[in-house]
């Protein structure tokens, strides 16, 4: 079980929720690794093929979410964000930052990947710029905070109860139960835009895995081709019926017996 130590709750500045100006200038640091990407892509992918992608909501990744702390602005980019309804932008204009209460929602589930050099991901630094822990747990009180530790395929997944995470614990399967979401979140190792490793995965209430695009396509080729089959079966059940009748029908007439005058 994962453990992180605490430090005292000192109080916190004032926060406060200001959307940032468009001028404000974003952290725009580089992906640590191409499986980044990958992993929230196919989070998503399997949400919205799924059909479970509300318009209200929104889902990004490495995407600023932002708080004033004081007199500070503090801007965290997770690496996977699901935040349940949105104000909506106007026509035109591009979300380039999300601060909670003042656009909508607090985040429901923020995730994050631990990198080879780490980011920070277990942080509980209560000063600015404060740790992402921290300021998930403390300043935005996101509900559930999951890490993921793709070289060890390791699953985190933590709940804020009375104001702090509390590790989950997974089921029988190695899932998670995310009830804001009526869905679990677990692991599952395979292949995927040409690379095998570990991916975190979403499945339904009864234990039905929500697929991929390139799963949903292999499953829909897959029944045409029984399709296939099957009707090429009833074509040669038809087909040698069509004969055991041609060959009675000689051997009648072998015996003298015309079948067109059979009732």
């Amino acid at each position: 079980m994962t453990t992180v130590q605490r430090r005292p709750l000192n109080p916190l500045p004032p926060i406060t929720w200001e959307k940032l100006p468009a001028d404000f200038p974003l952290p725009d640091d580089p992906v640590d690794n191409t499986l980044q990407p990958l992993l929230a892509a196919a989070l998503r992918e399997a949400l919205e093929l799924a059909g479970l992608i509300l318009e209200s909501a929104l889902i990004a990744t490495n995407f600023g979410v932002c708080a004033t702390v004081g007199d500070k602005t503090v801007v965290k980019a997770p690496d996977w964000v699901y935040v349940a309804s949105v104000n909506p932008v106007p026509s035109g204009h591009v979300r380039r930052s999300y601060t909670p209460h003042a656009e909508g929602d607090i985040p429901t589930l923020v995730m994050e990947f631990v990198s080879e050099t780490e980011g920070g991901e277990y942080s509980i630094n209560p000063h600015y710029p404060y740790g992402k822990w921290y300021f998930y747990e403390r300043i935005l009180q996101v509900p559930l905070y999951a890490i993921f530790h793709p070289q060890s395929g390791q699953l985190d997944l933590f709940r804020l109860i009375n104001g702090q995470y509390v590790e989950q614990q997974a089921d029988e399967n190695g899932r998670y139960w995310i009830a804001e979401l009526n869905l679990f979140l677990g692991l599952w190792s395979g292949k995927k835009a040409e690379m095998t490793t570990t991916w975190l995965r979403w499945w339904d209430a009864d234990g039905n895995l929500l697929l991929w695009g390139s799963e949903q396509l292999s499953q829909e080729r897959q029944r045409a081709e029984q399709e296939r089959q099957r009707a090429e079966q009833e074509r040669q059940r038809a087909e040698q019926a069509h004969q055991r009748v041609e060959q009675l029908t000689e051997r009648l007439r072998q015996l003298g017996v015309d079948p067109e005058e059979l009732p």
